[in-house]
């Protein structure tokens, strides 16, 4: 019994990170979805909530305000319960496109993304974050995406540091726009780059305030009423990278707490008649959210079998993977050099503990969607 929870455990872990890659990268083919300029440019209403923005938020907007949309194009914003001058910098704009909403309350992102919407009248809606960056055609290049069956286009989001390198952990996230784009070609695109992505409005759902992951569930309720969602490269988007290894953890934390709600959730889409997008959302969201539980099993059924050689040298190459993690860990921590294969071991473990603690809070519950900030580079120190 231990040595089949040990085998089935790590062939799970494979399979979810190595095999089901390899599968997608071997039988299908990804593509950009084709685009047609409409006869008439849809009115577009850009979604954006902001806690204690004040560092980036003008910048933001100023950016929103460039875009070459031929079409009406508003941009809804609202500060929510900022503690900085947030508020203000919005209510200073007096372009008419800028409608600017401020709460002395922090109610948590999704509630106020539920007022937004409520508010549009717009046939297409945005949703972007306070410290994204638009290619000056983004808009356009989601808009133009659209055809009849489509509900929601994700676009290409860029990480970098605050000295314009490529992010620490690029592999990884490559390897995600690698997946999104070969799931966008099966018709089984899970979620979207919360930093770029559009829906129809009128199919918008009002999500429950404590939602944590809100671009995955708003476009999971997309598919959940039939409608296709695709990925396209021709929007590009660029956001900067948490500055320290605490910030990203603590976001990788919450993420891990709203997966497990979002698991709660969306159990529909676990059925096997769901086809495509069910196999996908098995083997890339499900069995990654259950990661650090399969890595316990491995850990803890190797326990029972130690009467045999080769599962103590697997014991004692299980500890070492752990220990090298460690040790790779506190080299990235003090800025010191790392191996690249070092900083990816340590990253994935780092991963599935922040999963982890992610998955006690959601045990635990009574957690509200109000949010905490990620701190950026250009905060004043």
């Amino acid at each position: 019994m231990m040595a089949a929870v040990f085998w089935l455990a790590i062939f799970l872990l494979v399979y979810s990170y190595f095999l089901y890659p390899l599968l997608l990268k071997l039988f299908i083919t990804p593509k950009t979805p084709t685009q047609q300029q409409p006869e008439h440019w849809p009115s577009v209403d850009v979604i954006l909530s902001a806690f204690n923005e004040e560092s980036c938020i003008a910048e933001r907007l100023h950016n929103l305000l460039q875009q070459d949309y031929p079409g009406p194009l508003n941009i809804r914003v609202a500060s929510d319960g900022s503690k900085d001058n947030t508020g203000a910098i919005i209510q200073s704009f007096d372009d008419p496109r800028i409608q600017a909403d401020v709460h002395t309350e922090n109610r948590g992102k999704v509630a106020v993304l539920n007022d937004l919407v409520a508010q549009s009248k717009a046939d297409i809606l945005v949703f972007t974050d306070a410290n994204t960056f638009f290619a000056k055609d983004a808009i356009r290049q989601l808009v133009m995406s659209f055809q009849q069956q489509i509900g929601a286009v994700c676009g290409e989001l860029h990480l970098h540091t605050d000295d314009g390198n490529a992010n620490s952990d690029g592999l990884y996230w490559r390897y995600e726009q690698f997946l999104k784009k070969s799931e966008s070609a099966l018709g089984a695109l899970l979620g979207a780059n919360g930093a770029i992505y559009a829906i129809r409005r009128t199919l918008y759902q009002p999500l429950p305030a404590s939602t944590v992951v809100d671009d995955f569930c708003i476009v999971m309720n997309i598919k959940r009423q039939g409608y296709d969602v695709v990925y396209t490269t021709n929007a590009q988007a660029s956001e900067e990278v948490a500055p320290s290894l605490q910030d990203e953890y603590g976001r990788r934390v919450r993420i891990g707490l709203g997966n497990y709600r979002a698991f709660r959730q969306h159990l529909w889409a676990l059925s096997p008649l769901r086809g495509p997008l069910s196999w996908c959302y098995w083997s890339h969201k499900v069995l990654r959210w259950f990661g650090p539980h399969l890595m316990l099993l491995v850990l803890l059924s190797n326990l029972f079998l130690l009467s045999s050689a080769w599962y103590q040298a697997a014991l004692a190459g299980q500890l070492l993977f752990y220990g090298l993690a460690w040790v790779g860990h506190l080299r990235i921590q003090q800025k010191q050099p790392t191996p690249s294969w070092l900083a990816i071991l340590s990253f994935f473990v780092s991963m599935n503990v922040a999963l982890a603690q992610g998955f006690l809070r959601f045990l635990r519950g009574n957690q509200q969607g109000a949010w905490k900030r990620t701190a950026r580079h250009g905060d004043a120190k």
